[in-house]
């Protein structure tokens, strides 16, 4: 990496931990605030149960997520070679949300009434139903040797789960159609301590998995005959990038719903900021830029008295990068 590369990205860094802090800080009531804080004493037990169960676990979630949503994003633009793939575009978000509808509104019609159960019900649907996708995704992908074949046969799949979502959203009661309405525009501040966990874990799993696609997804960029002649396995990696785009992607969907557009544009930015496409410094400037970027929409979204949807603006920030490289390119 380049010496003023480095210096960009210990700047991301700096940033990162600044924002971190301003996000534990920020919220409806902010945590430095009189009622909160005893002077020589430190937090009070109301202001360590906000910092400890809330404020943490929500900044945490949000450098994770943001991470995740991004690196996943440039190694579906790799894989695919389209600047404007994201995580979901595989069917991934599609069948998280099946899954959450099952247990939201299918159960309450059926009398199962699962959502009783609460977040962990609905983090185990989501997770069944992302994973569900990815078994048919890895089965095409080793009949379907052609990327944009693959690319088609996932929007399909997704197409589907999303039309069995509108099929039982029409017989759905209301107040399990508004549960499940909430939980798809995305939330940060519904994961504890234990989803956290279980999240990380997930985080770790997909990240060492990016690690070991480096060089290949660098050979990918110059086409798969050239990443062939290079001794990459084509057929093995796409598999691979599958793989770790599930986990990032469907990990992050299951416990925070779906976030819109960090997936697509963060890969855009870091390339754009450190003028290279080598993986070992995109992979590791998307994972920061994201994490930056989510850490400022939640903070953004907390400062109201009613908190914003998370995905309402990470798409405000989003979209407009999208709309410049489709006018661009």
């Amino acid at each position: 990496m380049r010496l003023n590369n480095k210096l960009i990205f210990l700047a991301f860094l700096l940033l990162l931990a600044g924002l971190f802090v301003l996000d534990i800080c920020s919220g409806s009531v902010w945590l430095l605030s009189d009622g909160l804080w005893s002077r020589g004493e430190g937090l009070t037990a109301l202001g360590q149960q906000l910092f400890i169960n809330l404020r943490l676990p929500r900044a945490l979630t949000a450098i994770l997520a943001g991470a995740a949503l991004s690196v996943s994003g440039l190694m579906m633009q790799t894989l695919f070679r389209n600047p404007l793939a994201g995580p979901y575009i595989l069917g991934v978000s599609s069948g998280a949300g099946l899954g959450v509808a099952l247990v939201t509104m299918a159960s309450t019609m059926t009398g199962l009434h699962l959502l009783a159960m609460g977040q962990v019900a609905v983090a185990t649907a989501a997770v069944i139903g992302a994973l569900a996708v990815l078994l048919l995704v890895l089965a095409v992908s080793r009949k379907v040797k052609n990327n944009v074949s693959l690319l088609i046969v996932g929007m399909m799949i997704g197409s589907i789960a999303g039309a069995l979502v509108s099929l039982i959203q029409n017989f759905a009661n209301p107040d399990a159609l508004k549960l499940f309405i909430v939980w798809t525009l995305g939330s940060l501040s519904s994961v504890g301590w234990t989803e956290l966990t279980i999240l990380a874990v997930t985080m770790l799993v997909g990240a060492i998995l990016v690690l070991f696609l480096v060089k290949p997804l660098n050979g990918l960029l110059l086409g798969e005959n050239y990443a062939r002649s290079l001794g990459v396995n084509v057929e093995r990696t796409r598999t691979l990038i599958v793989i770790a785009t599930c986990l990032l992607a469907g990990g992050i969907t299951a416990f925070c719903g779906p976030i819109a557009f960090v997936g697509v544009a963060v890969p855009h930015i870091a390339r754009g900021i450190f003028s290279t496409s080598n993986h070992r410094i995109t992979a590791a400037s998307s994972a920061l830029i994201g994490a930056n970027l989510l850490l400022v929409c939640d903070i953004i979204c907390n400062v109201f008295t009613y908190p914003l949807p998370i995905s309402t603006m990470s798409a405000l920030f989003g979209a407009p990068i999208i709309i410049w490289i489709i006018v661009r390119k």
